[in-house]
C-alpha cells in the first residue's frame, strides 16, 4: 500500500505542521484565526454569506443610492413636449439689433421667442437647421417678418461698437442753431501720372512730387489754400492701382471730387475706378482736362471718353463742369478754384464748430522722435491741445497739433487737415476719431477695440506658422505641395501698409500662398528679425530701412530683408520671385523631321540611318522621337550626325545625312526621326 490509501481520501487528514483541516473541508475555518477579519460572523460583509468577499468570491451588487434611483425614474418617464411661445406673444417695440451669423438660441430671445419657435418655423419653410447652427441673414429676416419685428442686422462686433459710440455725446449734431459754414473738402483723383500732385503743387506753390519716390503719390496728402478769402481743403489721393482703398477713403470724406484726366492719355482704368468711388460717395464731380499744352493732346477725344462714362460736359448740354488746364504751365488753375467755390456755395456745407471734435484718420505712421503721428481731417467740432482723444484702438491726450505747413497750432476747426501727436499707438487709416469727456472713456473704448482686433488677427494669420523662406520654397513645390511664403511687412505709413498687403494678396496662386506673420508701421527692429527667424519669414520694408545693428542681426539669423521705395517695383519684384518659386513649365517645339531611306552598319556605332531631312533642322544632340506609322516607338537623343564622312552640327531641310541614335538599333526604311526642344513657358 502506498503513501495514501483509498480509505484516507474521504477523511480529513492532518495538514503538515498541524495546520488543521484543508481549506474547504467540513469544519475548516478560514485562515487567520478567530481574531482576524476573515473569521467574523457568517453573513457579514466579509463572511461566507451572500455578498461576502472571502474565499475568492466576486463582489456583490451594491445597493443603489437615492440619487441613482431618482435618475432612473426620470429616464423611465415620458419626455416633456417641446414648449412653444404663443404666436400672439408681443415682440419688443422698435428696431432690434442682431449680429449676423447668430444661432437660434441667441437670436430668438431678442424677439421674445424660443429657439424651438425659430427651428419649427424654418423647418416648415424647408430649411433644415438646429438651435445651435448659425443662421443666414435671409432666415433671420424671414422669421422677423413672420412675427412682425423690425430687424437691424450688424456685423460681428458692430453691436459692441454701437454701444461704445453711445458713450460719446452727439446731442449737438442736429442743433441747427449751432451750424456754421465750413470750407469745402475737395479730393483730387485720377489715373497715375495724369498730373494730380503737380496741380496741387501749383495751387499751394510747393513741390510735393520731389518728395515722393518714383514721382508718384503713395500717401494721402491733405492741404488748405485760400481763394477770395475763403479756405478750400484739398486731399491728394494716389493713382496707382494698389491704392484703391486709399482712393475710396479719400472719396468717402470729401464734398467735391476733381477728376484729373490727361488730354494726351485719356480715360484710364484708375480714372474709371475714381469715378465709381465718387459716385458711391454721392458727391459732385468736376473734370479737369490736364496737359492740354502737350503736342499729342486731344481734348475732344478726351471729352468723348469722359462722356462715355456718363459725365456729359456742360458745353455738350450736360451738367458736368469741365476745366481745360495745364498744371505744368499754370493754365486754368484760377478757373478751377472759382468753380470749386461756386459748387461749394450751392452745396451749402455747414458744421457745428463748437463741442467735441469728430473726424477721420487719413493717414498714420510711427515717427522715431515723436511717436505715433496721425493725419486727421476734422469733420465737426474743434480739436484742441490737451483733449482726450480716441482713434480706432489708439487713445491719448492731444500733445501737439500741426497744420499742413508743419506749424504748431492750438486748435483745428471743421474741414481742417492736421497732424496729431500724443496717441498710444498707430491707428488704422480710415478709423474715426473722437474726443471724449475724459481719459477713462477714451481708454475704455480703445481697449475694447484693441481686444476685438487682436481676436481677428489671431484668426486671420493662423496659417503663417508652417511657411518657408524664398530660398527653401522651391523644394516644397517640387514635392508637389502647396508652398506658403511667410512675409513680415513694415511700412512708413498705414495706408502704404494696407496697399502693399492687398497687392501681395492678389499675387497668390493655387500653388503659392502668401501668409503675413506680422504687419506694422515703423522701422525694421530687432524684434522683427527675431520673429522672422522663428517663422522662416522674409521681411519686406516699404520706405523704411534697418539700421546697422538690425542688419548685422539679420545676417547672423539668416533673415532676408528686401526694401523698396516705389510700390510698383515691390509688386514686380515679389511677383517675379513668386513665379521663380514655381516649378518651370515646358512645351515641346518640333525643330526637324527626317525620313529613313537607307540602312548601314558602321563599326563601333552599329545601325546608321541614311535620312532625308523633310523639314526644319536636324541638330546633333537634339532630343528625338522615333515614329513608325505615326506611332512613337522610342524617345532618346542623336548620337552622331554626318554629311558623307564629315561630322556636322546640323543638317537643314532638303539635304541628306547619316544619323545614329544613342541606344536604338531597330531601324527600318520609312521610319521618321523627329527632333524637338523643350522651351520654358513664361508664366503670366
Amino acid at each position: 500500500m502506498g503513501r495514501f490509501s483509498s480509505s484516507s481520501l474521504g477523511r480529513s487528514a492532518p495538514r503538515p505542521g498541524g495546520a488543521g483541516p484543508r481549506p474547504g473541508a467540513p469544519g475548516a475555518r478560514p485562515a487567520g484565526g478567530r481574531g482576524s477579519g476573515l473569521g467574523r460572523q457568517i453573513g457579514g460583509p466579509q463572511g461566507r454569506g451572500p455578498g461576502a468577499r472571502g474565499g475568492g468570491q466576486r463582489r456583490g451588487t451594491r445597493k443603489k443610492t437615492r440619487e441613482q434611483r431618482r435618475k432612473d425614474m426620470e429616464q423611465l418617464q415620458a419626455l416633456q413636449p417641446t414648449q412653444y411661445v404663443p404666436s400672439s406673444a408681443p415682440v419688443p417695440a422698435g428696431p432690434i439689433v442682431v449680429e449676423r451669423a447668430s444661432s437660434a438660441q441667441d437670436f430668438a430671445p431678442k424677439l421674445n421667442r424660443g429657439a424651438a419657435d425659430v427651428v419649427r418655423f424654418l423647418l416648415e419653410q424647408g430649411e433644415m437647421v438646429t438651435a445651435t447652427m448659425s443662421l443666414a441673414d435671409e432666415q433671420m429676416e424671414l422669421f422677423a417678418l413672420e412675427v412682425g419685428a423690425e430687424l437691424i442686422l450688424v456685423d460681428p462686433g458692430q453691436q459692441e461698437e454701437m454701444e461704445l459710440q453711445a458713450l460719446f455725446d452727439d446731442s449737438d449734431d442736429s442743433d441747427e442753431a449751432q451750424q456754421a459754414p465750413r470750407p469745402p473738402i475737395v479730393t483730387i483723383m485720377g489715373h497715375v501720372d495724369h498730373g494730380k500732385t503737380t496741380l496741387l503743387d501749383k495751387i499751394r506753390s510747393a513741390n510735393v512730387v520731389a518728395g515722393e519716390a518714383g514721382g508718384i503719390t503713395q500717401h494721402i496728402g491733405a492741404y488748405q489754400v485760400t481763394k477770395n478769402d475763403k479756405l478750400i481743403t484739398f486731399i491728394d489721393t494716389p493713382g496707382h492701382a494698389a491704392f484703391s482703398k486709399m482712393r475710396a477713403r479719400g472719396a468717402g470724406v470729401t464734398d467735391i471730387v476733381v477728376l484729373v484726366v490727361a488730354a494726351d492719355d485719356g480715360v484710364m482704368p484708375q480714372t474709371v475706378e475714381a469715378i465709381s468711388h465718387a459716385r458711391a460717395a454721392e458727391v459732385p464731380i468736376i473734370v479737369a482736362v490736364n496737359k492740354i499744352d502737350k503736342e499729342n493732346a486731344d481734348v475732344q477725344r478726351t471729352l468723348s471718353a469722359i462722356a462715355e462714362q456718363e459725365l456729359i460736359p456742360e458745353a455738350w448740354g450736360g451738367d458736368t463742369i469741365v476745366v481745360e488746364m495745364s498744371a505744368q504751365q499754370g493754365l486754368g488753375i484760377d478757373e478751377l478754384l472759382e468753380q470749386l467755390l461756386v459748387v461749394a456755395e450751392v452745396e451749402e456745407l455747414t458744421a457745428n464748430p463748437s463741442g467735441r471734435a469728430k473726424g477721420y484718420v487719413l493717414e498714420a505712421r510711427l515717427d522715431v522722435g515723436r511717436g505715433p503721428v496721425a493725419t486727421v481731417l476734422v469733420d465737426k467740432g474743434t480739436l484742441k491741445v490737451g483733449d482726450p482723444m480716441v482713434a480706432g484702438a489708439a487713445w491719448g491726450r492731444v500733445r501737439a497739433i500741426l497744420n499742413d505747413r508743419g506749424e504748431q497750432i492750438k486748435e483745428a476747426g471743421p474741414s481742417s487737415p492736421v497732424q496729431v501727436l500724443g496717441l498710444s499707438a498707430v491707428p488704422q487709416a480710415g478709423d474715426e476719431f473722437r474726443t471724449a469727456q475724459d481719459d477713462r472713456t477714451a481708454r475704455t473704448v480703445a481697449d475694447s477695440r484693441a481686444q476685438r482686433l487682436r481676436l481677428l488677427a489671431q484668426r486671420g494669420d493662423a496659417r503663417a506658422q508652417k511657411g518657408v523662406k524664398l530660398e527653401d520654397i522651391f523644394t516644397q513645390i517640387q514635392a508637389g505641395e502647396t508652398a506658403t511664403l511667410n512675409l513680415l511687412i513694415k511700412a512708413d505709413v498705414h495706408g502704404s501698409l494696407e496697399a502693399v498687403t492687398e497687392s501681395l494678396r492678389k499675387l497668390e496662386r493655387d500653388d503659392v500662398k502668401a501668409a503675413f506673420v506680422h504687419r506694422g508701421v515703423g522701422s525694421i527692429t530687432e524684434n522683427d528679425i527675431t520673429l522672422a527667424a522663428a517663422t522662416n519669414a522674409t521681411i519686406i520694408g516699404f520706405n523704411v530701412r534697418p539700421d546697422r545693428k538690425v542688419r548685422d542681426l539679420a545676417e547672423a539669423e539668416q533673415v532676408e530683408i528686401r526694401t523698396y521705395e516705389v510700390i510698383y517695383k515691390l509688386i514686380e519684384d515679389i511677383e517675379k520671385a513668386m513665379k521663380g518659386l514655381l516649378a518651370p513649365e515646358f512645351e515641346e517645339v518640333v525643330t526637324g523631321e527626317a525620313e529613313v531611306r537607307e540602312l548601314f552598319r558602321a563599326p563601333k556605332v552599329g545601325a546608321v540611318a541614311g535620312c532625308f531631312v523633310r523639314s526644319g533642322v536636324i541638330t546633333r544632340g537634339s532630343k528625338v522621337r522615333f515614329l513608325r506609322d505615326g506611332t512613337i516607338i522610342w524617345k532618346g537623343a542623336i548620337n552622331t550626325l554626318r554629311r558623307f564622312k564629315d561630322d556636322v552640327k546640323e543638317v537643314r531641310e532638303g539635304f541628306e545625312c547619316g544619323i545614329s541614335l544613342t541606344d536604338f538599333q531597330d531601324l527600318k526604311q520609312g521610319d521618321v526621326i523627329e527632333t524637338y526642344d523643350l522651351r520654358e513657358i513664361e508664366r503670366e
